[in-house]
Formats: structure tokens, C-alpha cells, sequence
């Protein structure tokens, strides 16, 4: 049986190109375009002060590297074109008097407007704004400090500042969040679609009958149709590594080993998944589209992988402990960024077993049930 299936892949061009050329395909792109870094926001800015301190503050914004200067007006009417053109995620209005009020010692307001059209981007924006806006803010304490004399060094004004320090991900780089969750999605989508035609498959071209009669148990076809499938998981697994390793450089802290281990529990759970949707389908189309939306749709937006489980409500972050796509992120995560062993992942492995031989025996009762 065995033998057969890789005979079936072999003679199969255009399905074993797909096997191969398609994960490093999707991981390529989704490693560079699934980004949530945000760099170079386009602003507008309505300066209807046009003073020294105005242009002051402008260059503090220009100049951060957060933002890219895509306008620049003195009536705030025109800040709606370039929002609604797309041409400014962020907008900054310096008022009138604005200069007058920083020389006279008063208190000048500065407004800072958000396309929410994208959430992510506005609101990053806003906060390196806010940054922008805190800082020049500062300088200006210490420079009134220093002119009237208040203290005998300005410098020591007591403000109040935080050392930050993020682990694992220094740089706050988006691929070493994501590359480690897309090798998640290539094993669920290649192990879940091509088992998820075998069986159905058999029942289209009319194999299944002689295949019934032979003196093979339903437990040897079973395992006859998992292990091809298995072995081109794996063989996926070390594609995506090497991509993951020489093109986005992300860092393996934790052991191979561990995870081809914990691998070869989650390629489990997709394969009974798999199976079982074969089972119970009566055309391959009918598998695939079952496949998709009542699997791996629900894994893909439950699992973590593009929206956080804490965001979500609590009665569906409970349904999430039933996705084992949601313990196999935080295995590989665990590993790639925090270097994991077992003593810290027994509980995501032991889970992925249970679901593991659920899946396998639920797959083994249909599979006897569809051909009696």
C-alpha cells in the first residue's frame, strides 16, 4: 500500500511539483508580506503657524524615520483628500500661536488625526506621535530650566524614565514571529489535503472494492495511506527549516530533534483528520472543500496564527483548546524564539497525542462504516 502511494505521487506531475514547489512558495511570501512591522507612515502636515518652533517640531517628525512626509498644507480642509486618496495614514496640525505660546511659557496644543481605516497602522502611528510629541515636549522643560535659572543644572529635573528590554526578539522583526507559523500552516495544508483525497480517491477511480477484498485489515490500509504522507510532512518540515535558516535567518534556539518529535504528533492529528474527511466524502472535490472550510479555515483564524487568543471572547478562546493547530504554534514558537525543551512543552505534546489518537480512531470507524 505503501509502495503504491508514492507510485500514485510519482506518476502525478503536477501534484508532486505542487508538494514541493508550494510550501517554499508560501513561506517566501507570507515571511515577506505577512508583516505587522510598520515603518515609513505617510503624514500630512497642516502647519498654520509657519514659526521658527513650528518648523522645529516638523523636523522632529521628518526626521524620526518613522514617518515619510507625503504633504504639507496650512488649511486643515485639504487634510480629508489626502485621507481619503490613501496618501496619509497620520495627520499633524500645529495651530496658530503655536510658537508665541511655547515663547510666552503657555501651554500650546498640538492635534494628531488617524486614518482607522487601518487599525494598525493608525494606531502605531499615533503612538510614535505621541513619542515625537513627549520628547520635544522635554526639551523644551529643560531649556526653560536652564534660561530662568530654576535648578543649577537642568539635567537634573526629575523625569521619570523606563529601560525597556524585550527577550527573545530583540529587534521586535515580524518574520521571526511569523516564519515559525507559517511551517505550522505548510504541514496542516500538505498533510490535510493530500491525505484528505486518499481515500475518496480509491472510491472514484473503483480501487476500493479490490482493495476491500484483499486480506489487508482496515488498521494496514490505514497506516498504508498515513506513512507516504507522513514522510513528505517531514520533508516539508526540513525544506521550511532550511528556507527559514538562509533566508529569513531566523534562529532555531531550541533542538531539531524536539521538533521533529512534536512534528510527528501534530502530522498525526492531521492525518486522521484527513482520513476521516475522506471517509466520509463521496467525490474528491466534495473532500477538498471540507477540508478547507470546515478545518482549515477554523484552525487558521482560532489557532492564534493571525488574530491573539486573548483578544477573542472568552466563550471562543475556550473552543481554541480543541484546535491543535493552536498547541503546534505554541510548540514551534517555543522553540525557534525561546529555546523550549520538553520540560516546558510536555503539556502542548500531551494534548497533541490525546487529539492525536482521537483523530486516528475516529478516521478508522468511518473508513469501516463507508465501505460496508
Amino acid at each position: 500500500m505503501v509502495r503504491k502511494e508514492f507510485l500514485q505521487l510519482k506518476r502525478d506531475k503536477r501534484m508532486l511539483g505542487i508538494t514541493i514547489v508550494g510550501p517554499v512558495l508560501q513561506l517566501i511570501l507570507l515571511g515577506y508580506a505577512a508583516t505587522v512591522d510598520v515603518k515609513n507612515v505617510p503624514l500630512v502636515i497642516c502647519d498654520m503657524d509657519n514659526s521658527v518652533e513650528s518648523r522645529k517640531l516638523v523636523e522632529r517628525y521628518t526626521s524620526s524615520g518613522y514617518f515619510t512626509l507625503s504633504g504639507y498644507t496650512n488649511q486643515m480642509k485639504d487634510i480629508d483628500d489626502y485621507f481619503e486618496r490613501g496618501d496619509a495614514g497620520v495627520a499633524l496640525i500645529i495651530p496658530k500661536n503655536f510658537g508665541c505660546d511655547i515663547l510666552a511659557g503657555r501651554r500650546p496644543q498640538l492635534a494628531v488625526i488617524a486614518d482607522g481605516s487601518d487599525s494598525n497602522t493608525g494606531g502605531i502611528g499615533l503612538n510614535y506621535a505621541s513619542i515625537i510629541a513627549l520628547n520635544y515636549a522635554r526639551g523644551l522643560i529643560v531649556k526653560r530650566a536652564e534660561k530662568y535659572n530654576i535648578i543649577e543644572n537642568a539635567k537634573q529635573l526629575p523625569i521619570v524614565t523606563a529601560q525597556s528590554r524585550v527577550w527573545y526578539n530583540p529587534e521586535l522583526k515580524s518574520a521571526y514571529f511569523m516564519v515559525p507559523a507559517v511551517l505550522v500552516m505548510v504541514l496542516m495544508v500538505i498533510t490535510l489535503i493530500l491525505t484528505s483525497m486518499a481515500i475518496v480517491k480509491e472510491k472514484e477511480i473503483g480501487t476500493i472494492e479490490q482493495i476491500v477484498v484483499t486480506p489487508m485489515s482496515d488498521f494496514e490500509f490505514i497506516i498504508g495511506k498515513m506513512v507516504p504522507f507522513a514522510l513528505i510532512g517531514f520533508a516539508e518540515v526540513f525544506l521550511v527549516l532550511l528556507v527559514s535558516f538562509f533566508v529569513f535567518h531566523v534562529p532555531m534556539r531550541g533542538n531539531v530533534f524536539t521538533l521533529l518529535t512534536f512534528s510527528f504528533l501534530f502530522v498525526l492529528v492531521m492525518l486522521g483528520l484527513g482520513l476521516f474527511v475522506s471517509s466520509i466524502s463521496k467525490t474528491q472535490q466534495q473532500a477538498s472543500m471540507t477540508a478547507q472550510f470546515f478545518i482549515m479555515m477554523p484552525f487558521i483564524v482560532l489557532s492564534g496564527f493571525i488574530f491573539p487568543i486573548a483578544n477573542m471572547p472568552v466563550i471562543i478562546q475556550y473552543v481554541t483548546y480543541f484546535i491543535p493547530v493552536r498547541y503546534f504554534l505554541e510548540i514551534v514558537r517555543g522553540l525557534f524564539l525561546k529555546g523550549d525543551g520538553f520540560k516546558e512543552l510536555y503539556p502542548q505534546a500531551i494534548a497533541l497525542l490525546a487529539m492525536g489518537a482521537v483523530s486516528l480512531s475516529l478516521s478508522a470507524y468511518t473508513f469501516r462504516r463507508s465501505i460496508r
